[in-house]
């Protein structure tokens, strides 16, 4: 059960004493682009911070060690002797739909899922109100509603200065700083908060002595501590501190501006050009600005060329991925700053095209913790490899931007699960007691890309041009799952208990809404003459305007008192305008269509419960199929029309009604329960486990048998014979 890490050298130690001393957090983040999908840009933080206190908590942990081992060892023997198994393996496959796995499965075309339902379970799984992503995971994580944990979508909004601001987590400076000169020296460490509240289930069970592997569960950054280990996912920022800049360099004429990433024009040199990349900000020196590494491109055919950056060589081929490649910034005399990313030569004659993914933390030398504890993401990169840290690493926005292309889009999620693959079946093979979670995104990554394959008339195929052979990247994608699931199901035995799971299923994504739109048609927003353009609701008139929209679905009231410039009284005048605004949106029609857009409006003061509910937006749009809240209404930018056509190739989703787009839930026992929820899977782990469901949780045990399903090599082979 337990990992043998590696030491960490004198060079290192020296190298991180210097970081202890000189880095710290620049907490004002710039303002970049909100979450409107996977690697949009929004700033987390403005540079990076350092893991002050590590040196101190491992030597503590290892003095401490004997006496926390005993009582852990004596608390395991106790829950486990009430244990149904001894093993639990959680298996998150983020945004497999119901629908489209029992028809793939009806069809034949997954038999390992076949299975599983067969002598198993398959059930579909009700998601969170949203049907979103981080929401969904933190229900998982915490077994409880939304006003338990506090997180409502991946936005939420500065109370102060109505800018949308990422809703997990916020991140300030130390407060005591030092002066020499040109040097900053911190005296206090950062304040780095996680917002999602709530206790995780894995945290109650190492309280009972039950040990937990967690990888990539979204919003578990920064790594929280409790007994065991975790890589954490969704909302990981890259080095710069954003949820994901991508680079992109030409000698071609094109656009400057990029959502989601930088475009940097280049001029040939000789046989060659020359570039540099771009850092976090220097947190040492003042008024430094970022930090920047030089590097060289030289042709050396028409399909390719040498990559020359930090005194080493590497080979670019046109049209594949280089492996990742260590990044250096010099902060200073003797400090460096690492991260890894990969290049992708898309064209080196007659123009340079060369696509840099967000460069991410070095899991060898993370400059930010993306591991509890620390020391693990090093030796997972030991072990494995370096591996994408960045916690929305598959670059859609780089595809949305036609920097990279289709092809190149499903390889990089192909290898960053192939990636996760490897260090989750290293947690099966070691955690022999316990339980193991993993979360695979490409799921949900590849269905919001490419949903327009299996619609010929989707909007989206008019702008981006669909495969000649009829590709099917969502089919091929489900016949993945099912390969993955069964060398799952291989290295598991009758004492271990396997759920497969989604946090929420898809559906297309065919036009947008723009509800700040809407609401200024209703005389319930006001923009100032002139500045309709601006994002981040900057155009708007604060003194005469009753209601807002931020993220991709949220309708906020700007009340007194609460908002800074809050004109709506609090108490029955809020509550009747609620009633009014919600009455009316329900009654949306698309002109185009003829189709009523909004299928049901949630008043979050009655279907939230716990302290957090305040939090909340007052207004939750749940769409029908083929609708959701616009581009611009995620960014706070107002538009001409309030319904418009979706053309980008983020074509599917599921930020629509919730019951548009349940989940997934497999298991290796029977399922004994009329409804499964998301926010059910923690509580029946615990229950397995022997352990009492906290009261805390609003989810409840779900029933499950004791026999598990047995796929002999005979049942692996058939599998294989059908898939091919």
């Amino acid at each position: 059960m337990a990992y043998r890490f590696f030491a960490v050298d004198k060079s290192r130690r020296l190298r991180f004493t210097a970081l202890v001393l000189l880095l710290f957090l620049l907490a004002t983040p710039s303002h970049a682009y909100a979450y409107i999908g996977p690697g949009a840009g929004f700033a987390v933080v403005g540079s990076f911070l350092v893991m002050f206190t590590a040196v101190f908590s491992a030597l503590a942990a290892l003095l401490t060690w004997p006496v926390r081992w005993a009582i852990r060892s004596i608390k395991g023997r106790k829950a486990l002797s009430r244990a149904k198994v001894k093993k639990v393996v959680v298996l998150g496959l983020d945004g497999m739909d119901y629908g489209l796995a029992k028809k793939m499965i009806a069809e034949g075309k997954l038999p390992t899922f076949a299975k599983l339902a067969e002598d198993g379970a398959f059930e579909p799984l009700q998601t969170t109100v949203p049907s979103m992503s981080p929401v969904a995971w933190s229900s998982f994580q915490t077994g409880s509603n939304p006003g338990k944990h506090n997180i409502y979508d991946f936005l939420t909004r500065n109370r102060n200065t109505y800018m949308p601001k990422l809703s997990s987590v916020e991140i300030r400076g130390p407060r005591r700083i030092l002066k020499l000169g040109k040097w900053r020296l911190p005296l206090s460490k950062p304040d780095i908060r996680l917002m999602r509240k709530g206790k995780q289930f894995w945290r109650v069970l190492g309280e009972h002595g039950i040990f937990s592997n967690i990888l990539r569960v979204p919003i578990t950054w920064p790594p929280e501590k409790f007994y065991g280990l975790s890589l954490s996912g969704m909302c990981v920022p890259d080095l710069r501190g954003s949820q994901g800049t991508f680079s992109y360099y030409t000698t071609a004429g094109a656009d400057d501006e990029h959502t989601g990433g930088e475009q940097f024009r280049v001029e040939r040199s000789g046989e060659g050009f020359e570039a540099e990349l771009v850092g976090p900000e220097n947190p040492v020196r003042e008024g430094a600005g970022a930090m920047r590494l030089p590097f060289k491109i030289a042709t050396t055919g028409p399909n390719s060329a040498g990559l020359h950056i930090n005194g080493d060589i590497h080979t670019l081929v046109q049209g594949v991925y280089t492996d990742w490649i260590k990044i250096e910034f010099s902060a200073g005399p003797g400090v460096k700053v690492s991260g890894i990313a990969r290049f992708l030569l898309k064209e080196v004659v007659p123009e340079l095209k060369l696509y840099v993914t967000p460069i991410n933390i070095d899991p060898e030398k993370p400059a930010m913790p993306v591991t509890h504890p620390p020391v693990y993401s090093t030796y997972l990169a030991k072990k494995q490899g370096y591996y994408s840290t960045l916690g929305l690493a598959e670059d859609s926005w780089a595809l949305n931007e036609k920097i990279i292309d289709d092809a190149d889009f499903i390889q990089q999620c192909v290898d960053y699960d192939a990636e996760r693959e490897k260090m989750f079946f290293d947690t099966l093979d070691k955690v022999k007691q316990g339980l193991c979670v993993c979360v695979f995104d490409g799921t949900d990554r590849i269905q919001h890309a490419f949903w327009r394959d299996m619609e010929e008339d989707h909007p989206a195929n008019a702008v981006y041009d669909k495969n000649a052979q009829r590709r099917n990247a969502v089919e091929e994608l489900y016949k993945r799952a099912d390969g993955l699931v069964r060398r799952t199901m291989k290295k598991l035995d009758a004492d271990t208990l396997l759920m497969v799971i989604s946090d929420h299923g898809f559906t297309s994504f065919r036009r947008g809404v723009d509800l700040n739109r809407w609401l200024e048609d209703q005389g319930y927003l006001v923009m100032k003459e002139g500045e309709r353009d601006k994002k981040y609701l900057q155009g708007v008139d604060w003194e005469r305007t009753k209601a807002y929209a931020i993220g991709l679905g949220g309708i906020y009231l700007n009340i007194r008192g609460r908002e800074s410039k809050g004109i709506v009284k609090a108490g029955d005048q809020a509550n009747k305008l609620r009633e009014e605004i919600a009455a009316k949106l329900a009654e949306v029609v698309d002109p185009a269509t003829g189709e009523k857009a909004v299928k049901r409006v949630y008043d979050t003061a009655k279907i939230y419960r716990g302290p957090y509910k305040g939090n909340a937006p007052d207004l939750l749009a749940g769409f029908f199929k083929g609708y959701r809240a616009s581009w611009e209404t995620a960014v706070g930018e107002v538009t001409e029309s309030v319904f418009c056509d979706n053309t980008k190739a983020w074509s599917g989703d599921h930020c629509v009604d919730p019951s548009e787009v349940p989940g997934v839930l497999f298991c290796n026992r029977k399922i004994d329960s009329e409804v499964c929820r998301l926010m059910d899977i923690g509580p029946t782990v615990l229950d397995m486990f022997g352990v009492d469901v906290p009261k805390f949780m609003d989810g409840k045990a779900l029933s499950v048998a004791k026999d598990s399903v047995e796929i002999t090599e005979t049942d692996i082979a058939e599998a294989r014979e059908d898939v091919a």
